[in-house]
């Protein structure tokens, strides 16, 4: 086998591999990542090209901040991998999926923020949308041992 066969064997290996432990690669899996890979580019289009970002002093890219927003997306799937082992432990099938819809709601919600620094307009209905989708998915305040 070529090694780029080899190669995309692996990738594809991984990819399953996370994909299950993520609970499968469903609609709101694909949704959540979708949304997430359009808020990392949208947001590094407004820190490069308009320079009006609020994660750097400056407004312009930072790769701290970069590093910080992308730790923070890894820690959301940590969230998804701890509600698939709920949903397991307790023999149900709604807290992963609720965790997804939160986090779906969050990340449009960026999305709409970094456009609208990006001066796009969008429909007020989207997110009223996106904000019911959060909330439809969070029952609590989102702390732990807070206070």
């Amino acid at each position: 086998m070529e090694d780029k066969n080899w190669a995309l064997a692996a990738v594809a290996a991984v990819g399953s591999v996370l994909a299950n432990a993520l609970g499968g690669w469903d609609v709101s899996l694909q949704v959540l990542m979708g949304m997430m890979a359009a808020d990392c580019v949208t947001g590094w289009l407004v820190a490069a090209v308009w320079k009006r970002s609020n994660k750097s002093r400056s407004g312009a890219l930072d790769s701290r901040a970069g590093w910080k927003g992308l730790c923070r997306k890894g820690a959301v799937f940590v969230l998804v991998w701890v509600a698939v082992m709920l949903d397991k432990a307790l023999d149900i099938r709604y807290v992963r999926t609720a965790v997804c819809i939160f986090f779906i709601g969050n990340e449009g919600l960026s999305l709409l923020e970094n456009l609208g620094l990006m001066g796009v307009p969008f429909p007020a209905f989207l997110k009223n949308a996106l904000e019911t989708l959060r909330d439809k998915g969070d029952e609590g305040d989102g702390t732990y041992g807070a206070g």
